[in-house]
């Protein structure tokens, strides 16, 4: 091979080695540019703060509370579901921000539960979505052990507080009623 070939190659080689260890994946980027990345939300509650939490029992989390969508489903048990359009207020947003960042929501959360070996039926699980400045983190917590973390009490007692302003609003008191249970 010529000596022209070989910076080729290798010029190709850096390249590839560049464009492998550019991350975009905004969960792994640990920066002090991105403060909400460990757990340290602005004092303000940004422009684009929004969230969607699922909720319910086991793999029946129909329940839905979003903000990216203004809108929230309901779990009618034996009758499916109902959705409605429910928008909060800025005050009521300025609330939950307020919790969220007092529980460092966008940090490290430990949700599994180190006791294992007991098991509830039914139980409770909870998934969300959160955004900040543009950054979006993703949890999900499962009561199916006997004992939560309590970082997961932390969040079910957040989606409480959610689910009581929403059930507050003229729109999800217009929506049916739940029939049946879950065993």
């Amino acid at each position: 091979m010529e000596g022209t070939d070989l910076k080729h190659i290798y010029y190709l080689l850096l390249v590839v080695l560049l464009i492998a260890g550019c991350n975009t994946n905004k969960e792994t980027q640990l920066t002090p540019e991105r403060p909400e990345v460990l757990g340290e939300m602005p004092e303000d509650m940004p422009a684009d703060f929004d969230f969607l939490v699922r909720y319910g029992y086991g793999e029946v989390t129909k329940n839905e509370i979003n903000t990216y969508q203004d809108t929230v489903v309901k779990d009618l048990i034996m009758n499916g579901t109902a959705t409605a359009d429910i928008n909060l207020t800025e005050d009521e947003m300025r609330s939950i921000y307020e919790r969220m960042r007092g529980i460092r929501i966008m940090g490290k959360l430990e949700l599994v539960s180190l006791k294992q070996g007991c098991a509830v039926v039914p139980y409770q699980e909870d998934s969300w979505r959160i955004t900040v400045n543009g950054f979006t983190r993703n949890w999900s917590w499962s009561g199916e052990n006997c004992e939560l973390t309590e970082d997961a009490e932390k969040l079910l007692e957040l989606r409480n507080f959610i689910a009581d302003i929403v059930a507050g609003k003229e729109e999800y008191q217009a929506l049916p009623e739940a029939e049946g249970g879950y065993d």
